[in-house]
């Protein structure tokens, strides 16, 4: 969600399992926001709410929970809150704002990252499916479960780790730092801090290039993405900002690390907001195109192949019934990528509030989470000859579905 909310659980409580887990999966992992509501325009805490986090079997159809625990989560920040490593053992999950301890109507910038068990060995490669590596199996007799929360910094947002599996960043959106953290199998160990020298900056969202030597964070104070430079666990800001429109705030880089996308949400005033892309292969990288997609670009996500890019647009429907702009439903749109061009594919209504995005790693299947309904979406990619995407079903969470992840192979 842009500026105004996400919150955090009073605790970690049991885990729930819904389902046996199969042999072997691949995995989405949705963390939903159980403190906060949105009534008619206006976000309301839900002092005896709970923040959960469900974990998704995309190797089965239709796609199935197969497990929640109780998590701290957050709707605040780019709906990129959660991260999974590339063996499928673990997931991130952060938390940019908890209830308020001295005050139960407001929230507070929290600082949270949960480390949970996917409960998945990590040591077996069961095939290759399009450019995925390919599937872990699940441990016997054993479940998703919290192994640790650890302290990121202030307003802990985006997170994302590298594709080598070693090294995790969090973009702390309310102090203007990027936290690093250390992996070793399940064990994850903070390692200091990158200062962007702008405490006000937003750092929302921080994303690897794949060769693990880059990284980029949108700044959505101040309009800025950054460049950091990687070299085993030392990272750098390397005072290289690129502009690409008004508040860039969610950001992918595609499998081959040609290209990233950046969502500029804008200011929420009812104008047309923008997607830009930043050529990578270019020194230094640059923006080289921008088009415009419709109310607030919340949710994007390339898909594993490259070839499509899909956006989550809020389109007025968090907003009051009585403003101009207010419509009764979200946008989801997918645009193929022809090098650094994207072009309009498909558009489908959706639910309200709508959040994060996930792909499947065939690249034939997208999520699409929606705060109001409490819901994730699915739907098929039908292929550029056809109709672009088709419903495929409905996923329901507990909570809103605020963050969501696969692993990037």
């Amino acid at each position: 969600m842009p500026t105004f909310f996400r919150p955090a659980a009073a605790g970690i409580a049991a885990m729930i399992t819904l389902a046996a887990a199969p042999a072997s999966a691949q995995l989405a992992v949705s963390a939903n926001d159980g403190k906060v509501k949105l009534v008619d325009g206006v976000v309301q805490i839900q002092k005896d709410g709970k923040d959960t986090v469900s974990i998704i079997d995309l190797n089965v159809t239709p796609p199935t929970v197969i497990a929640e625990i109780n998590a701290p989560a957050s709707v605040v920040g780019p709906p990129l809150s959660v991260a999974i490593s590339p063996s499928e053992q673990i997931a991130l999950v952060t938390s940019a704002q908890k209830i308020d301890p001295a005050d139960p109507t407001k929230q507070t910038a929290d600082d949270r990252l949960t480390v949970i068990d996917l409960a998945r060995d990590g040591g077996s490669i069961v095939g290759k499916i399009g450019a995925a590596t390919g599937l872990t199996k699940a441990t016997p007799g054993k479940q998703p479960s919290v192994l640790a929360t650890l302290q990121a910094g202030k307003g802990a947002a985006g997170v994302s780790i590298n594709k080598a599996g070693t090294l995790a960043l969090v973009a702390n959106r309310s102090e203007g730092t990027i936290s690093i953290f250390t992996i070793e199998g399940k064990t994850v160990k903070a390692a200091g801090k990158v200062d962007l020298g702008a405490p006000v900056s937003g750092p929302s969202h921080v994303a690897f290039t794949p060769d693990g030597k880059m990284a980029l964070v949108t700044r959505d104070n101040d309009h800025k993405i950054s460049v950091l430079a990687v070299d085993g666990s030392k990272v750098e800001y390397t005072k290289r900002d690129m502009n690409a429109g008004l508040r860039p705030y969610g950001l992918d880089i595609s499998s081959k690390g040609d290209v990233a996308v950046v969502a500029n949400i804008g200011v929420g005033q009812g104008d047309s907001d923008t997607v830009s892309v930043i050529d990578l292969k270019q020194s230094p990288p640059r923006v080289v195109s921008t088009i415009t997609v419709g109310q607030t670009p919340e949710g994007i996500k390339m898909s594993p192949n490259g070839r499509y890019v899909a956006v989550s647009v809020m389109n007025g429907s968090n907003k009051p019934k009585a403003s101009p702009f207010y419509r009764e439903n979200g946008l989801l749109l997918v645009y193929t990528r022809s090098g650094t061009q994207l072009a309009k594919l498909a558009e489908e209504k959706i639910g309200r509030w709508c959040q994060g995005i996930a792909w499947n790693a065939k690249s034939s299947l997208i999520l699409a989470q929606c705060m109001v309904e409490e819901e994730i979406h699915i739907f098929k990619l039908a292929g550029i000859t056809s109709k672009g995407i088709t419903r495929a079903g409905t996923i329901k969470t507990k909570g809103g579905p605020a963050g969501i992840r696969t692993a990037e192979r």
